[in-house]
């Protein structure tokens, strides 16, 4: 085994207040070692990394997202809409997904993540139209392939229209079928892998896509092979409006009727909830994903992160699908998470330094994973080397500071478990012009079949 210095960082964020201002020591996939400032390794090493013109911090770990949608960005019939036409727009389109274009969609996804700086990603997959049923399977061989680390989330849509839900009846599954796949799914991927690569987690879509019944039921499995839950919660008022008129209940109460207010719950948005809702998820802490650049795109409002981490809630962040960003670039998200809570708090009450701890520690809080988020002994060695050589940069004094408010947005080096998956700004697994010109058919098909267009 060789242990590695990555040294002389121009600066370090650890998300723990720890000393590595020299750099840290990585070994056999871990961080063996964090070096102080002025000081040298205590252990032998064999290979050293010049850091001396990046900013290193832990890997970035998305907590929300939807891959699939990369191929509906900027999709003509959806701009300017609010979340219920929008979606009510784009179902049909995505009901024509392939195999083929969700490998696209995912791989195209996750490289972008990679290339800002992630590390590990939690996609909410949530559509299985007919040809589509392994659609799991799909992305858990993505991202092995890849070798990111991924909580592959099992949705599902049970409540169409016909029974007074959002999405058409052809979109939507029965029962049956969701929790069969959900089990086999669990069985087959979730932690069987000697590098922690990949989870399972269940998440059905929303309050008006899903019966109780299904929400009831994914919580008895989740509980029964401790994994955890995750679904879009109080995203806008117009949710308020159709669970009180659905089932006499603010998002919340119902969430909490079918047994998912606990630890082992994410939730996205969590925009519009009470001080008392907020109280409750504390004392449940239950965690809360930040989507800003969604929230602003669909008009849906601010999540309280202050009140939320007071309470005792965890928050991390997310790109949320990009069909609603509409890319894919969490240290671009960074950046909009700042500068949409200086809306809310006054400069001193948020800062650049809350920003990347939503993306690094506060995301892997939430997802339950103690092992990354983090630089500190003992942990994986998922990290993310941002040079500060573009124009955007030149001036900046303090190179922390500079990489969110300058706005950063391409990491130069990442590392996955002790292993190099982007250096130079370029990624180290594949030919990304195919990628994206794979990607680029694959969207022009999909909207030509749904629009004729």
């Amino acid at each position: 085994m060789s242990a590695l210095w990555i040294r002389h960082p121009l600066a370090t964020f650890t998300a723990n207040d720890q000393d590595a201002g020299n750099g840290i020591v990585v070994e056999d996939g871990v961080i063996t070692e964090l070096v102080p400032a002025g000081q040298h390794p205590e252990q032998p090493v064999d290979l050293n990394f010049d850091a001396s013109g990046h900013v290193l911090l832990p890997g970035l770990v998305n907590t929300h997202h939807h891959f699939y949608q990369t191929l509906t960005r900027a999709c003509p019939p959806a701009l300017n809409k609010k979340l219920f036409p929008w979606l009510q727009t784009l179902y049909p389109i995505w009901a024509g997904l392939t195999p083929d274009a969700l490998e696209a969609a995912t791989e195209l996804a996750m490289v972008e993540l990679l290339l800002s700086g992630c590390t590990t990603v939690a996609d909410h997959h949530y559509l299985f139209p007919d040809g589509l049923e392994n659609a799991i399977d799909i992305q858990a061989d993505v991202a092995s392939r890849l070798g990111m680390r991924a909580t592959l989330t099992r949705g599902s849509m049970s409540l169409s229209t016909d029974d007074g839900g959002l999405p058409p009846p052809h979109v939507v599954q029965d029962e049956h079928s969701i929790l069969a796949d959900s089990e086999r799914l669990i069985r087959r991927y979730h932690r069987q892998d000697e590098r922690g690569l990949l989870e399972v987690a269940l998440a059905p879509c929303s309050p008006f896509s899903v019966t109780p019944d299904i929400m009831r039921a994914s919580a008895e499995l989740a509980s029964r092979y401790s994994v955890n839950l995750h679904t879009h919660l109080a995203e806008t008022e117009d949710e308020n409006a159709f669970c009180l008129k659905q089932f006499g209940q603010r998002p919340l109460d119902y969430l909490a009727s079918v047994g998912w207010l606990h630890d082992r719950t994410w939730l996205a948005h969590g925009i519009h909830f009470n001080d008392q809702e907020i109280a409750r998820l504390g004392q449940a802490q239950t965690g809360v994903c930040h989507c800003p650049s969604s929230n602003m795109v669909l008009a849906s409002g601010i999540c309280r992160i202050n009140e939320l981490k007071a309470a005792g809630a965890p928050v991390g962040l997310g790109v949320d699908g990009s069909a609603s960003n509409d890319h894919s670039n969490l240290m671009q998200e960074i950046r909009q998470a700042l500068l949409i809570q200086r809306l809310r708090y006054q400069a001193d009450e948020f800062t650049h330094e809350d920003a990347l701890t939503l993306a690094t520690r506060g995301s892997a809080d939430i997802l339950r994973r103690p092992d990354i988020g983090q630089i500190a002994v003992g942990k994986r060695a998922d990290l993310a080397l941002f040079k500060l050589d573009e124009p955007r940069f030149s001036g900046a004094h303090d190179p922390l500071a500079a990489l969110v408010l300058c706005g950063a947005s391409q990491a130069d080096a990442v590392m996955i478990g002790g292993e190099w998956k982007v250096r130079d700004r370029q990624w180290l697994g594949g030919d990304l012009a195919a990628l994206m010109t794979r990607h680029r058919e694959a969207a022009r098909h999909l909207y030509a079949k749904a629009t004729g267009r």
